[in-house]
C-alpha cells in the first residue's frame, strides 16, 4: 500500500493539487459550481440591460435615472469587492459566496415587485453588494481549486458571462411572445432570484472549503480531508511547520495591510491586473452591455429584432470566451490581452467613422470585431490575472482590489455612456471610449509580467511584510 503524503502547511496543499493532470468528478462539479456564481453576477445584469426599454416607458424613467439604475450595482461593487476579499480571508472563501446569493435573490425579488424607481434602485442596491462579494471571492477560489497548469481554464469565466447573458436575451424573447407586454422586465430581473435561489442550495450543499485556505489557517486535518472530499487525494495531516504556525498565529491580512500589493514584485503586477480590469470593465459596460439599444440602432426599431440581435453578439462572445483559455495559454495572459486591446480599438475607431454610412454588413461586422476581440483578450484576462498573480495569503484581498478597479470602470462606462450619447451621438462617443483600449494595449507592453510564464516566486520576490502580516507561500 502506498504511503500517503504528508501535509504540514499550505506549500504541502498547493504541489498535491499541481500534481493533478486534470479536474475530474466531484471536484469539476465543485468547479463549475464556482462558476454558477459568474454565470449569476453576468444574468442578473443582462436582466435590466434586456429589460431597460419597457422599464424606461413604464415608469417614464429620465437618462440620469436610468443612468443611475445601470450604474448602482457597479457602484456598490466598488466598495464589496475588497470587502469580499477581506471576509474570505477571515472567514473562508465559501460563506461570502453563500452569502451573496441571499443578497441577489432579495434584490431580484425586490426590484421585480416594486411599484416605483426607488424600491427598483433598492433592488440593484442589492444585487451590487453580491455582485461585489461574489465575483471577488469565486476567482480566488478558483485559482485555489485548479491545478498551475490549467490556470488558463480561470480565462473560461468569460464565456460563462455571455452564455449567462444570452440565457436572459432569449427568455426575455420567450416573455415577449407570452403577452406580458411592458411587465417584460419584471419577469427578466424576477428569473435572477430564481437562479439565485438554485445556485445558493447547490453551492450550499456541494462546495467545500479551499484546501489551501484551510492548510494557511493551520486547520491542516481539515485542509487533508476537503483534499479527499474534493479530489480524493489521500493525505495524513502532519504538524504544522515554522511558517505554517506563524501564518495561523498572525493577525489575518486585512485592509491595513492592501499596501502589499503595491511594493516590491507586486506593484507592477497590480498596475497591470488592475489596467486590464478598469480597460475591459469600462469597454464593456460602455459599449457591449448597451447592445440591444445599437442593435436597435442597426436593425430597426423593434424589440424582438434588437434582441436577436443582441444574441448574435453575445454568441460571439461565446466564441471569444471559449478561445480565451486557448490564447492565455500559448501567447499568455499579458499578450492576448494586449492583441485584444488593439483589435477593440480598431473596432471602436472604425465604428465611430462608420456608424450610420457603412453597409449593413460592415455595422454588423464591427461589434461582432469588438465583442470577440474583448472576449478573447483583456475581457477573461482581467479577472484572471488577478487570481493568478498574488500568493494565496493576499489572493483574495488582490482579487477585491482588482475587482473594486474594474467595477469603477463599469461605474464610468454605465453612467457616462448614456450622457456623451445624449451629447455627441453614437458615432462620436465611439471614438472617445477608444482611448480606454488604447490606454490598455500601452500598458501590456510597458509592463512584463505574466503569471502564465513565470515560474512560483521564492521568498525574495514577494514584498517585505510587516509584523502584522501573514508570511508568505508559494504563488496558486
Amino acid at each position: 500500500m502506498a504511503q500517503r503524503p504528508g501535509v504540514f502547511g499550505v506549500t504541502d496543499v498547493v504541489a498535491l493539487i499541481d500534481g493533478l493532470g486534470k479536474i475530474t468528478g466531484r471536484a469539476q462539479v465543485i468547479w463549475f459550481l464556482v462558476f454558477g456564481g459568474l454565470f449569476l453576477d453576468a444574468y442578473s445584469n443582462a436582466a435590466l440591460s434586456a429589460g431597460l426599454g419597457p422599464m424606461t416607458s413604464q415608469m417614464g424613467l429620465t437618462s440620469t435615472q436610468v443612468s443611475i439604475l445601470t450604474a448602482t450595482a457597479p457602484a456598490l461593487a466598488i466598495l464589496f469587492n475588497p470587502l469580499g476579499g477581506w471576509l474570505a480571508t477571515r472567514i473562508g472563501r465559501v460563506p461570502p459566496l453563500l452569502i451573496a446569493k441571499v443578497f441577489a435573490i432579495a434584490g431580484g425579488l425586490l426590484a421585480a415587485f416594486a411599484g416605483d424607481f426607488t424600491v427598483v434602485w433598492l433592488g440593484r442596491v442589492l444585487v451590487g453588494i453580491a455582485y461585489g462579494i461574489d465575483f471577488a471571492v469565486a476567482m480566488a477560489l478558483l485559482a485555489e481549486y485548479t491545478p498551475a497548469k490549467l490556470g488558463g481554464r480561470l480565462n473560461l469565466w468569460q464565456a460563462v458571462w455571455y452564455v449567462a447573458t444570452t440565457s436572459n436575451l432569449a427568455l426575455a424573447l420567450v416573455f415577449f411572445h407570452l403577452d406580458v407586454g411592458a411587465d417584460i422586465w419584471r419577469w427578466s430581473v424576477g428569473s435572477a432570484a430564481v437562479v439565485a435561489a438554485a445556485l445558493l442550495l447547490a453551492q450550499a450543499l456541494m462546495l467545500k472549503e479551499s484546501p489551501a485556505w484551510l492548510a494557511s489557517k493551520g486547520r491542516l486535518a481539515e485542509s487533508v480531508a476537503n483534499l479527499d472530499r474534493i479530489y480524493g487525494i489521500r493525505a495524513v495531516a502532519g504538524t504544522p511547520d515554522a511558517t505554517t504556525r506563524t501564518a495561523a498565529q498572525a493577525p489575518a491580512i486585512g485592509f491595513r495591510q492592501a499596501g502589499l500589493l503595491f511594493k516590491g514584485e507586486y506593484l507592477p503586477r497590480t498596475i497591470l491586473s488592475s489596467v486590464i480590469s478598469l480597460g475591459q470593465s469600462m469597454q464593456y459596460f460602455a459599449v457591449g452591455w448597451y447592445l440591444p439599444l445599437i442593435s436597435l440602432a442597426i436593425f430597426g426599431e423593434s424589440f424582438e429584432k434588437a434582441t436577436v440581435g443582441s444574441m448574435v453578439f453575445n454568441a460571439f462572445g461565446i466564441a471569444g470566451g471559449l478561445l480565451s483559455a486557448y490564447f492565455g495559454r500559448r501567447l499568455g495572459l499579458r499578450l492576448s490581452s494586449a492583441a485584444g486591446f488593439a483589435g477593440v480599438f480598431v473596432a471602436l475607431v472604425a465604428m465611430g467613422l462608420t456608424f450610420e454610412k457603412a453597409p449593413m454588413a460592415v455595422a454588423f461586422l464591427l461589434p461582432v470585431l469588438f465583442i470577440l476581440c474583448h472576449s478573447a483578450g483583456p475581457g477573461a484576462n482581467g479577472k484572471s490575472i488577478a487570481a493568478l498573480s498574488y500568493s494565496s495569503d493576499v489572493r483574495a484581498l488582490g482579487t477585491g482590489v482588482t475587482g473594486m478597479v474594474g467595477s469603477f470602470g463599469s461605474v464610468v462606462g454605465l453612467y457616462v455612456f448614456p450622457q456623451i450619447k445624449d451629447s455627441l451621438g453614437l458615432a462620436d462617443t465611439f471614438l472617445v471610449l477608444s482611448a480606454v483600449p488604447l490606454l490598455g494595449l500601452l500598458t501590456c507592453l510597458v509592463i512584463k509580467w505574466d503569471p502564465m510564464r513565470a515560474a512560483a516566486p521564492d521568498e525574495a520576490a514577494v514584498p517585505d511584510r510587516d509584523t502584522t502580516a501573514t508570511p508568505s507561500v508559494p504563488m496558486r
